[in-house]
């Protein structure tokens, strides 16, 4: 039996050129055109009467090619663009915006948002950060996000049929694909606001993705279908379209032969993309809007017990290259490396300027979201890979596909459609599906056991594959 490992291997990445005028390769406005665009809306917002005003404008491009079955399926190329432009009449607030970026349409969307602001209700909290939270420009680093890549629609073709046709030659027994695709995108945008803001950056997010299908004719025809991807800022950094090809076949081949199983209790290991998803899960639940409206089972959790004190997460905005990186947040507040949870203990939330004022707090500079999280554990040995950690469930679950949106965040219910494997005595017995996984998020996260030494980055969350104690599996 093929056993799924977490994370394909890398290789050479697909070539890939770059320009010597960026940031601003491929784009069609340069940086001090929107300079200029953001400075004249907030003139004029100024002049309308406003109090404060803000304003972003960007842009973004890219190529999507999509193949199935050896022939070209899409070809696809987008470019959008944007002016925001967000105005406060004292504690009224009103935004609006365009993508016409003449003159007129300039001022026609700041009186919008003007006349919007002073029909609003007030709001006591609503308001631009204060100065003493804004990011300096000084402070602005750069932290290697735009990597353009100068590929086109053939050579975009080619990568995904290879990556395909890897799938394919893994086994006879990848008879179907849903496909495979390759996307280059970039974007820029610079932001301004009347408290002394001003800043911008390029950025860019290139992937290789194919999702095969194996047929077993001797089980009632039953097919499996399993898929995989590489994402990176950087295409140099792309794992190679055959080894996400292979890699994909690998896991669908091992999912063939599936049986169900009978409802019970045990422990489950979750496979390390599916435990970013546990870490999004706290994420949420100490994120200031559920926090002020009292809308999370962690509520009033800042300096309190809810990982067991084996572990920690940290966050930190300056990884170079990070997909969770920035040198600001969205409001253009300052951002810090920062212990999130400490020992198990809860030591800061995720608050924009507006939750923070709402529950009497100071910013974390999480307008915008979460940046490069990292959940880890004392107990974790370098030795901790799939394999060992395979050993430590013993006998159990273990989870490499969820479905369904189970999760009641006021609660902490949970309960997800799920399949993967069965293990006993540490070794992978048969793979199986069609059960459900169920139990309350604050058991399950005190419920943590073990933190692989298998870590893989899912979006801005670097966590390795998570082991809980016990949940409810519901079966046949």
């Amino acid at each position: 039996m093929n056993t799924p490992r977490t994370g394909a291997p890398r290789a050479a990445a697909p070539r890939q050129s770059t320009s010597s005028d960026a940031p601003q390769s491929g784009f069609s406005y340069s940086r001090s055109f929107f300079e200029g665009l953001v400075d004249h809306a907030l003139a004029h917002a100024k002049q309308l009467g406003a109090t404060d005003a803000g304003a972003d404008a960007s842009e973004g491009c890219g190529l999507s090619v999509n193949v199935r079955k050896g022939e070209l399926e899409t070809v696809e190329r987008n470019r959008d663009k944007s002016l925001g432009v967000t105005v406060y009449v004292g504690r009224r607030r009103g935004n609006a915006s365009t993508s016409d970026f003449s003159e007129a349409a300039v001022e026609r969307t700041v009186q919008a948002a003007y006349d919007i602001a002073r029909f609003t209700a007030e709001d006591p909290v609503a308001g631009l950060p204060d100065a003493g939270d804004i990011a300096p420009q000084e402070s602005h680093r750069d932290l290697q996000l735009f990597h353009p890549w100068a590929v086109d629609s053939e050579e975009a073709a080619r990568l995904a049929l290879e990556c395909e046709a890897a799938a394919f030659a893994t086994h006879k027994r990848i008879t179907n694909s849903e496909g495979a695709g390759v996307s280059a995108q970039q974007s820029h945008f610079f932001s301004a606001h009347t408290r002394g803001f001003r800043g911008g950056y390029a950025s860019s997010r290139h992937s290789v993705s194919v999702a095969p299908i194996a047929s077993l004719p001797g089980r009632n025809g039953e097919m499996q279908r399993d898929s995989w991807y590489s994402s990176m800022r950087d295409a140099r950094e792309l794992a190679s379209p055959q080894s996400v090809g292979r890699y994909a076949a690998e896991r669908a081949l091992s999912r063939l032969g599936s049986r169900k199983i009978s409802t019970r209790e045990c422990p489950v290991l979750f496979e390390s993309p599916l435990a970013a998803g546990l870490l999004g899960g706290f994420v949420q639940a100490v994120s200031g809007g559920a926090l002020y409206r009292r809308s999370t089972f962690l509520l009033d959790s800042l300096g309190k017990q809810v990982f067991p004190k084996h572990i920690n997460i940290d966050e930190d905005p300056f990884i170079m290259g990070g997909k969770g990186s920035s040198p600001f947040d969205d409001e253009g507040v300052r951002v810090a490396p920062r212990k999130v949870v400490q020992q198990g203990r809860v030591q800061g939330y995720f608050l924009s300027t507006y939750s923070a004022r709402k529950l009497g707090m100071k910013t974390t500079g999480n307008a915008g979201g979460s940046h490069n999280l990292t959940l880890t554990s004392r107990h974790t040995r370098p030795g901790d890979d799939l394999p060992a950690m395979l050993q430590k469930l013993g006998t159990g679950l273990f989870v490499i596909e969820l479905m369904g949106q189970g999760v009641n965040y006021v609660t902490g219910d949970y309960s997800r459609g799920a399949s993967g494997f069965w293990v006993e005595n540490g070794q992978i017995a048969y793979p199986v599906d069609e059960i459900t996984i169920a139990g309350n998020l604050r058991d399950m996260l005190r419920g943590i056991e073990a933190v692989g030494a298998d870590a893989y980055t899912y979006g801005a969350k670097t966590v390795g594959s998570v082991l809980i104690n016990r949940m409810k599996v519901a079966g046949s």
